[in-house]
């Protein structure tokens, strides 16, 4: 398959990020947002395009379609990518399941927290009769930030990003298919393994969760990666990375180390400590936030991230005593449940199950919906 059309649904950080780039590299690119969020484009439309920034080098330019018609927006795009929150994924996949079309590819591209089985499964509930391949990467193919003047500074775009298919099976075709578009994508073994790979859940809700006081009174002015990163706060990273490793061993999967992924990725030079590596990395450093309690960092890395490893961990007796404590301090801190209301095995339809079933229905999506 040559690729030429690209739908991108969702136009937040990365979903304007990847239209600029992609626009640039000569793919013809439809934007997408939801009706109730379009109003956020409103200079881009008035500018008729995107500026993006990177490094010392500004470029203008004008993305075929933006809109908030999934219609147009997916037709005859080859490839359809998804750079919403997890917690939205099936909000999208019903969206799109009347316009859908044999023969699309599906990415999701983002923070993976069963994305594609999400997607896959409640689209199929909606539309049964259309044939369409899908998978997910570990983490956004850029470190980006969007502003409403419809500029964006592009940090990074990723170095080595995992990549699995569902079913995984599938996987080596679809990097092949996707290689034009992200030359950086490398396999996993399955979805468990992006899943268990994405780094927000591990380095976002801790570490935010004990410089909460911090992130309050200083009204937007704060730097989680330089200021809130210090020698003590990264061991919360570093635990949560062991309970991390240990369920990725009870799926036989691929484990990355926290400075593993981020070198890989292209975040951060390897250096003597972790702290170290956050607070002297040029792209990190820079990034200012989360400006509240209910940002992303929480909501979503607590909600579809470690609610989600926890659930794993009690259905693979691994104890997650770190992970759990974030959890309900976080709630806590919010007055939220976390535990009621984030993604667990059970609102997956997985629950039950022993970790080589747990395999199976990642690898044979004949088991699902």
């Amino acid at each position: 398959m040559s690729i030429k059309r690209v739908a991108i649904l969702g136009a937040g950080n990365g979903g304007i990020t990847a239209a600029a780039d992609l626009t640039l590299r000569g793919f013809k690119v439809s934007l997408f947002e939801l009706p109730r969020y379009y109003n956020r484009l409103s200079n881009i439309n008035e500018k008729g395009g995107i500026m993006l920034k990177r490094k010392n080098k500004k470029e203008f330019c004008s993305p075929a379609l933006i809109t908030d018609n999934i219609a147009e927006a997916i037709h005859d795009a080859e490839v359809v990518m998804l750079t919403v929150p997890s917690f939205a994924i099936e909000e999208f996949a019903v969206l799109c399941a009347p316009y859908l079309e044999d023969g699309q590819i599906v990415m999701m591209n983002g923070a993976a927290s069963m994305s594609s089985f999400l997607f896959f499964n409640a689209l199929k509930k909606v539309r049964k009769d259309v044939s369409f391949k899908i998978g997910e990467t570990a983490s956004l193919t850029y470190a980006s930030r969007a502003n409403e003047k419809g500029e964006v500074e592009l940090g990074l775009e990723v170095k080595s990003l995992l990549f699995a298919a569902f079913p995984s099976s599938e996987t080596p075709e679809l990097i092949e298919q996707l290689k034009d578009l992200y030359p950086a994508l490398i396999p996993a073994k399955n979805i468990w393994e992006t899943c268990l790979n994405n780094g927000n859940p591990e380095t976002h809700p801790g570490p935010s969760l004990l410089n909460a006081g911090r992130i309050e009174f200083s009204n937007g002015e704060f730097y989680l990666y330089k200021e809130g990163i210090t020698r003590h706060v990264s061991n919360i990273i570093k635990s949560v990375s062991k309970e991390r490793k240990a369920l990725c061993q009870e799926l036989k999967i691929n484990y990355l180390s926290t400075i593993e992924r981020l070198s890989s990725l292209g975040y951060v030079q390897p250096v003597n400590n972790l702290h170290d590596s956050y607070n002297q990395s040029e792209v990190f450093a820079p990034i200012k936030g989360p400006l509240s309690l209910t940002s992303r960092y929480f909501i979503e890395d607590i909600s579809n991230g470690l609610v989600l490893w926890s659930s794993l961990g009690k259905a693979l007796q691994v104890p997650t005593p770190n992970i759990d404590a974030i959890i309900t301090f976080s709630g806590s801190l919010i007055e939220k449940d976390y535990w009621s209301e984030g993604l667990t095995l059970e609102k997956l339809g997985l629950s039950g199950l022993k970790s080589s079933d747990l395999i199976k229905r990642v690898e044979d999506h004949s088991y699902t919906y």
